[in-house]
């Protein structure tokens, strides 16, 4: 099987769980509330979702560089079938907490996830230095559409209680809805041939481009921290308790925030070609980081979700370009491990603010958490540009 095919089957499979998250990360917070959460313990069920990530990539990360790839695709696809049988089976807090912890339902966007990493070893191997960006720039625009069309999917429980179902189980239905989407992307994973996706060395994970990966996963750490304040899930209650939104207009909007940001993806890797990667993360990222904590500020729902719109356009135009960067600049028998390297830190990081955002949200300054997001975002921008502006990848290099 060509790259190209196997390109083909990576990007079905993240079509697929990029619609389930799009639902399940609107859903979940609606679904909590209907069993009598507040939004501190929504928070609460958020961050053990994303810690859980963390660790479960950490292990990938540790394990990748000697395994093949494709047994632990599909072992994550099947994780993700058990997480959408297991959430509607329980109630209780600690229980929903320990299936968050060890599920795969993403209460963000972007490219947090146990199979992210993988998938991103799998795309460098098969992809040209000259090719790398825009193989991730598909690669995100594939993921980031399919959110947004699952993001309208998340009105389907309202139409469902039009036809005689109850409210809970409208929504219960929604993550055995998830868990056959795991089974299809099982499925297409075992499709993958194994000589594309392994790469197996008897080398250490990290060698020569160690120090570089933990700088930069340290830096990823803060933006992932900041972006904790403002997960999918978290922002949707605050247009909730904001703005008394509607389940069916929210999952309207959050439809046309996850379109927007797909379509920056592939406009990311044309100006990454004029402009370079790192001034590509850093020049776009900074006015999407205003436009937040502007909308918090926002008098009115209109208004708000005008910023919103706005910085959806932008933020995530360092999605490919960020993991182009790091797969350009380590060995390719590094790939693995600096992708999950680069990835736990942001999965730690990012699971410490929800149940701090959780918090805030019952305040008095229901906008805080969008403050704090876009002012941490800026200064990342700030030093990622500073610390890494004169390392560039290949295809920089040649021009």
């Amino acid at each position: 099987m060509n790259p190209r095919s196997s390109f083909l089957l990576l990007y079905s499979a993240r079509a697929l769980r990029g619609f389930g998250d799009g639902f399940a990360t609107i859903v979940l917070p609606v679904y909590l509330a209907k069993i009598g959460f507040d939004p501190a313990q929504i928070g609460l069920v958020a961050a053990a979702a994303l810690l859980g990530t963390a660790i479960l990539t950490l292990a990938i990360g540790l394990f990748a560089p000697r395994h093949d790839l494709r047994r632990l695709l599909i072992a994550g696809a099947i994780l993700m079938i058990a997480t959408g049988v297991a959430f509607p089976a329980f109630e209780e807090i600690g229980l929903l907490i320990a299936v968050a912890f060890f599920g795969t339902v993403n209460p963000s966007t972007g490219d947090i996830g146990v199979l992210i990493p993988i998938e991103h070893a799998a795309l460098a191997q098969g992809a040209a230095d000259h090719d790398r960006t825009r193989v991730f720039a598909r690669y995100s625009l594939i993921g980031a559409l399919s959110m947004a069309v699952g993001a309208l999917a998340a009105a389907a429980p309202q139409l469902l209680t039009r036809i005689g179902m109850s409210e809970l189980s409208a929504l219960r239905t929604m993550f055995y809805a998830y868990a056959v989407l795991g089974v299809v992307s099982a499925a297409i994973y075992y499709c993958l041939p194994r000589g594309h996706v392994e790469h197996r060395s008897a080398a250490a994970p990290l060698n020569v481009s160690r120090g570089v990966v933990y700088k930069l996963a340290a830096l990823f750490s803060v933006d992932a921290f900041a972006g904790g304040f403002v997960v999918q899930s978290l922002l949707a209650v605050w247009l909730f308790k904001r703005f008394d939104m509607s389940l069916a207009a929210a999952s309207l909007f959050f439809f046309w925030s996850g379109a927007l940001s797909a379509f920056s993806y592939p406009l990311a890797a044309m100006i990454a070609r004029r402009i370079g990667l790192v001034n590509t993360m850093v020049f776009t990222h900074v006015p999407s980081s205003i436009f937040l904590i502007v909308a918090a500020l926002s008098p009115n729902l209109t208004a708000a979700l005008a910023f919103l719109l706005l910085r959806s356009a932008l933020s995530q135009m360092d999605v490919p370009t960020r993991s182009s960067y790091v797969m350009a600049v380590v060995t390719p028998p590094e790939r693995p491990a600096a992708a999950s390297v680069t990835a736990v830190p942001r999965s730690l990081a990012s699971s410490l603010s929800p149940a701090l955002a959780g918090v805030l949200l019952g305040g008095p300054f229901l906008g805080a958490p969008l403050v704090i997001c876009g002012a941490l975002k800026i200064l990342y921008d700030a030093a990622l540009l500073f610390s890494f502006r004169h390392i560039k990848p290949p295809e920089e290099n040649a021009a």
